[in-house]
């Protein structure tokens, strides 16, 4: 469709037809990070939004983040997985609320899936100590193949970075000692969680360095830029981003955080 930004109302099919753009099959795995902002006029709405992409990967994955790590602390510590509002987005809290959707039991990153293998896909989550722990989750990702969808948002929304930094083991990347959670179990019981947070010394926020990567996943073909209604959006390989982000690693381990420009040479 011709976009006239500002005066368009995108419909489902048009937004269908965005993401068979991107070039996204309905049998794949796709991660999504959204600002439901960003994609302008919508008919229906944010649910029109969810309905698309549901109904697209009809044979797939779809995944969204609902983490609450802005709401979880020593003072909140009960993670209620059918009460806990997400912090990322009014997308993520729809979405976990629709019918055939499972949350994961993750504390304070917890993510919402539907479709294929969902049930198997989010278990055992209350039993990790990391944000994004080495098999969880995020790390599942590399093993299905999938494709990470930065939906009007930059890497420095790319959860999945913080977990290929906990697989490569990048040091000073969470608080000394773990924080005592309670999580409420699918039978009403109460499990204890000891979970580590995200911290680093010298930065309120980890995943603002991500965005030093930007260019290195474009040209190494990890990452690309597509459209979805008027949102200019990423669209990632997990392992191309996983394959990228080591390579650069490997020459200095914490060059996110000691660097203020990680050069190409490391990387081409």
């Amino acid at each position: 469709m011709e976009r006239k930004r500002g005066n368009v109302m995108f419909t489902k099919k048009d937004l269908k037809n965005e993401i068979k753009k991107m070039g996204i099959e309905p049998t794949d795995t796709v991660f999504i990070h959204s600002s439901m902002k960003s994609i302008g006029e919508v008919e229906g709405g944010a649910d029109t939004v969810l309905d698309a992409f549901m109904e697209y990967l009809s044979e797939g994955l779809l995944i969204l983040p609902t983490h609450t790590w802005a709401s979880m602390s020593e003072s909140h510590s009960v993670f209620d997985p059918e009460k806990e509002p997400s912090c990322v987005g009014i997308l993520t809290n729809l979405f976990m609320k629709r019918e055939g959707v499972v949350r994961s039991l993750h504390p304070t990153h917890s993510v919402a899936v539907y479709g294929k293998d969902s049930k198997e896909y989010i278990k055992g989550e209350e039993d990790v100590t990391t944000p994004c722990a080495v098999g969880g989750c995020y790390d599942r990702l590399r093993g299905r193949n999938a494709k990470i969808l930065l939906l009007g948002v930059n890497h420095i929304r790319n959860t999945f970075i913080h977990g290929v930094e906990e697989v490569l083991q990048v040091p000073e990347r969470f608080t000394e000692k773990p924080v005592l959670f309670q999580i409420v179990m699918p039978d009403g019981s109460l499990k204890e969680s000891h979970m580590y947070r995200h911290y680093n010394k010298t930065t309120a926020h980890i995943s603002e360095a991500y965005s030093k990567l930007e260019q290195a996943f474009y040209e190494n073909h990890a990452a690309k830029q597509v459209m979805f209604g008027d949102a200019t959006c990423i669209l990632c390989d997990a392992n191309g981003i996983f394959d990228v982000t080591k390579k650069v690693l490997s020459h200095q381990i914490n060059c996110l955080m000691e660097l203020v420009e990680i050069s190409s040479e490391w990387w081409s």
